[in-house]
């Protein structure tokens, strides 16, 4: 999977992911990720991208050439190497944007009918990122995620190149750079082989709602407090009985929000009721 960063930051985005499980699967080809820096789209001597917004108001605003010029650029290299012959379509691997000259050395065949990749714009005003989304952005073959900063991006470029607006949550930060990170490391979990053991990024928190089950290693027993008996017996039926209740007490307790979304057999729901009746005897 290729992702497409674009901002006015490359450094913090590729200082934060080329670390780490990340890192090593960009190294073995597994992902590839390109911090493409606005600023080499500029088109003044100090690289300038941002001005006064019309109306007035605090702050500066993101100015949409720059911003339309680099994903332009991204976009045309990424469907340059989609029309390439299969063996020769190789992911991207350059650890830097593209630069501008580069930009005009590239054009998309005039006949081409290929269609254009999602462009992500980080912004409180999008939809929540989630693990859902993560699963269905992971299926794409590139991903552009474009960073804003100042008071935001003009309006007229984000009209014209994204596709979608998400937000890691309900509080405003700097930069979409780290809103990015988050939202490559959750993904890049989810592309085959980028974990060691696949099956964990199937069942991990979040799976179909519910929390992960509490987990426990090496000693037995720890400041007094012991490994559940169960964990112990090497009895798998029953180990994954009690995974899948812990499973179901973490998430009601702890995410009501998301255990109103899970469902639960007919024997799980008398279960639970079976509990709330002793709590209250």
């Amino acid at each position: 999977m290729n992702f497409h960063i674009l901002t006015l930051f490359p450094e913090m985005v590729l200082n934060g992911l080329n670390t780490s499980i990340i890192g090593r699967a960009v190294n073995s080809g597994l992902l590839s990720i390109e911090a493409v820096n606005i600023r080499d789209y500029a088109f003044n001597k100090h690289q300038s991208v941002d001005d006064y917004p019309y109306g007035g108001g605090a702050g500066m605003l993101m100015q949409a050439e720059p911003v339309y010029l680099a994903w332009k650029a991204v976009e045309e290299k990424i469907q340059a190497r989609r029309s390439l012959p299969a063996e020769n379509g190789a992911p991207l691997t350059g650890e830097t944007g593209v630069s501008a000259p580069e930009q005009q050395e590239i054009s998309m065949p005039p006949e081409t009918t290929a269609k254009r990749s999602r462009v992500v714009y980080l912004s409180p005003q999008g939809d929540v990122f989630d693990q859902k989304m993560a699963e269905e952005l992971a299926k794409e073959e590139d991903l552009i995620l474009l960073c804003g900063h100042y008071e935001g991006i003009d309006e007229r470029v984000l009209e014209e190149v994204v596709t979608d607006y998400v937000s890691i949550g309900d509080y405003v930060l700097t930069g979409g750079e780290l809103p990015a990170m988050v939202m490559v490391d959750a993904i890049s979990r989810l592309v085959p082989g980028v974990l060691h053991n696949d099956v964990s990024a199937e069942f991990e928190s979040f799976q179909d709602n519910f929390l992960e089950y509490p987990q426990y290693s090496r000693p037995e027993e720890w400041h007094g407090k012991k490994v559940p008996p169960v964990l112990l017996s090497g009895h798998h039926a029953n180990i994954e009985k009690w995974r899948r209740e812990q499973s179901i007490l973490r998430t009601k307790e702890r995410r009501p929000d998301l255990f109103a979304k899970c469902e639960l057999t007919d024997k799980e729901k008398k279960w639970l009721e079976g509990l709330e009746i002793q709590k209250e005897i």
